[in-house]
C-alpha cells in the first residue's frame, strides 16, 4: 500500500511559477513510476508528465513541454512538480500518483494509487 500526499499549489498569476511535491509513503518508492495528472472543471483527467523508477527517463503532453520539469528523490520518497511559465489553461486539480514496475505509464488506468489533488489556479 502507497499513500500520496500532494503539497505546494495556490494561485499565482499568468507567467509565474508553482512547485508541486508529492509524498509517497512506504520503503518501496523506487520501484514505482510517477505521475502527474491534472483535471480541469468540466473537463476529464489528463496526463501531464511522468518520470521512471530510476536513471529517470520523464515524459511530458506538448502543452507543458519546455515549461513543466519532472522530478524524483528516491531517498526523500518525493515526486515534484516544477512549473515555469504558467497559463490560465494550467488551472486545474493537480494529481500525483504511482505505478508499479512500469516504465513511462501515461495512461490513468496503468496507475495503481493516487493522491487526493490540489487545487492550483491561474489567473490572467
Amino acid at each position: 500500500q502507497v499513500q500520496l500526499v500532494e503539497s505546494g499549489g495556490g494561485s499565482v498569476q499568468a507567467g509565474g511559477s508553482l512547485r508541486l511535491s508529492c509524498a509517497a509513503s512506504g520503503r518501496t518508492f523506487s520501484r514505482y513510476a510517477m505521475g502527474w495528472f491534472r483535471q480541469a472543471p468540466g473537463k476529464e483527467r489528463e496526463f501531464v508528465a511522468v518520470i521512471s523508477r530510476s536513471n529517470p527517463n520523464t515524459y511530458y503532453i506538448d502543452s507543458v513541454k519546455g515549461r513543466f520539469t519532472i522530478s524524483r528523490d528516491n531517498v526523500k520518497n518525493t515526486v515534484y512538480l516544477q512549473m515555469n511559465s504558467l497559463k490560465p489553461e494550467d488551472t486545474a486539480v493537480y494529481y500525483c500518483a504511482a505505478s508499479y514496475l512500469r516504465t513511462v505509464p501515461a495512461g490513468a488506468t496503468e496507475y495503481d494509487y493516487w493522491g487526493q489533488g490540489i487545487q492550483v489556479t491561474i489567473s490572467s
